[in-house]
């Protein structure tokens, strides 16, 4: 089933993207929920039309996010967290403490943008990856220590 998202989905792709999905996802959940509409010739010919009439205000949303990206730069976070003799950290470090650390520096950024690229449970140093806008992506190292 080919489908045209309405919303960015993580994992399946961004706003106005034509994606194919298996029907139950698409009839039972994309299309209900709002966040997708069938892929119809029409539906197709709208979204081209949009996308060509929003194309300036895109290019503004990109340089943003390229702005966002730059005043970043080579930013190491620092999380506190408390742990055991051995290292091992209770709980876990979570995309809203990555987002409040951020904040703390003087850039907003969504939670729901930000993805680990591995598990977080030592004290040590890590990576996430910040998804700014379709063609940008950041990569920003922050350390966990015992706090």
């Amino acid at each position: 089933m080919e489908i045209i998202l309405k919303t960015d989905i993580k994992g399946l792709g961004y706003k106005n993207d034509t994606v194919k999905v298996k029907p139950g996802y698409g009839r039972n959940y994309l299309i209900p929920q709002g966040f997708a509409i069938i892929a119809s010739d029409s539906n197709k010919k709208h979204i081209a039309e949009n996308i060509k009439q929003a194309a300036h205000k895109a290019d503004k949303i990109k340089g943003d996010a390229e702005a966002l990206a730059n005043a970043i730069g080579d930013a190491t976070l620092e999380i506190k967290a408390k742990a055991g003799d051995s290292g091992k950290i209770f709980g876990a470090v979570t995309t809203l403490q990555i987002s409040d650390a951020l904040k703390a520096l003087g850039h907003e950024v969504d939670r729901k943008k930000i993805s680990f690229k591995g598990e977080v449970k030592m004290i040590g140093d890590y990576e996430i990856e910040i998804d700014l806008h379709k063609e940008v992506k950041k990569d920003v190292k922050f350390s966990v220590v015992e706090g």
